[in-house]
């Protein structure tokens, strides 16, 4: 009986046993997962990083210090006031986007890294700030941003972070400043405004201009042709005269004409230029020689026609 209870009890203490070694290696078993990493510890000191997958560590001697995420982290850190170089206190606010490159620098680099980036930001930020003035900062994010990432990334390094990207979310000027600014703008607005529409009106203007110029060009054109039409006209009526002038005097000279009918022709040339308006006629030597004769046979033909006076006679 007494061994039968050894016996019993032994077996009672090695199950007990075997459930705390199956709880042991059971609670010691550790999954990681995608884009994880563990900082192991061995008895106080860094021993290992674990990447995803399965890994099993020693009871009461290892332990897992830190559990570190890789994926892209984004800090949005509040405004903080910072003042320009022209003495203009505004308040600016940032955006942070980093990566864990090096669990085991992040986890013993330095006690508080998101409080560390915070102050690093904002120093950086009023560092870069008072170098300018409030029109170049209101337009110089691009220069901000990178100036502030150059700083953060060489200083995050040690503490094995990665900034990927800063952004200057919001630049906030005194209330008084902006509606200076809102003034500002609404004037120069307006003057642009003034500008265009003087400029429309230029061109209107110019093109009127260049329009009346057209049409005057245009119609001085139109009495250019016309003249030249009518001159033209003028010279091929007067060439069709000669050319027929020319035609009878060619017909009579083919025709034998005498002397006489020539001089009868000439009066009728004459006779004809004579029925215009011109004031002085000049009368060619022959024609007036004809004139002459003509002049003298009608006296004589008038004075035979008269009748015949009484003779007186003496006694």
């Amino acid at each position: 009986m007494y061994s039968t209870g050894i016996s019993i009890g032994a077996v009672i203490a090695i199950i007990i046993l075997a459930i705390i070694v199956i709880g042991l290696i059971v609670t010691n078993i550790r999954i990681v997962p995608q884009a994880n990493a563990y900082v192991l510890e061995r008895l106080g000191a860094y021993n290992t990083t674990w990447q995803k997958g399965l890994h099993f560590k020693i009871p009461l001697i290892d332990k897992v210090a830190r559990k570190v995420s890789l994926k892209e982290h984004v800090i949005d850190f509040p405004p903080q006031p910072v003042i320009t170089k022209d003495n203009v206190t505004i308040e600016i606010d940032t955006v942070v986007y980093f990566q864990i490159t090096d669990p085991k620098l992040y986890a013993y680099g330095i006690e508080n890294p998101m409080a560390a980036i915070e102050n690093l930001t904002a120093t950086t930020l009023r560092n870069i700030i008072g170098e300018l003035e409030l029109d170049g900062t209101l337009t110089s994010r691009e220069h901000i941003n990178s100036k502030i990432r150059l700083v953060l990334d060489e200083a995050t390094d040690a503490w094995g972070i990665k900034i990927n990207r800063v952004e200057v979310k919001n630049i906030n000027p005194p209330a008084d400043i902006q509606t200076a600014m809102e003034k500002q703008m609404r004037a120069e607005r307006e003057r642009r405004e003034a500008i265009l529409r003087a400029e429309g009106e230029k061109k209107s203007a110019i093109l009127i201009a260049e329009g009346n110029k057209e049409a005057v060009i245009l119609e001085a054109e139109a009495a250019k042709q016309a003249a030249i039409r009518a001159a033209e006209g003028e010279a091929e009526a007067i060439l069709m005269v000669q050319k027929a002038t020319a035609d009878g005097i060619r017909m009579l000279s083919e025709a034998d004409a005498t002397k006489e009918v020539l001089t009868i022709k000439s009066l009728e040339a004459f006779a004809k230029a004579a029925d215009g308006k011109a004031t002085k006629i000049i009368i060619p030597a022959e024609i007036q020689g004809m004139a002459g004769l003509a002049s003298a046979l009608t006296s004589i033909v008038d004075g035979s026609k008269e009748k015949p006076k009484a003779v007186k006679t003496k006694a």
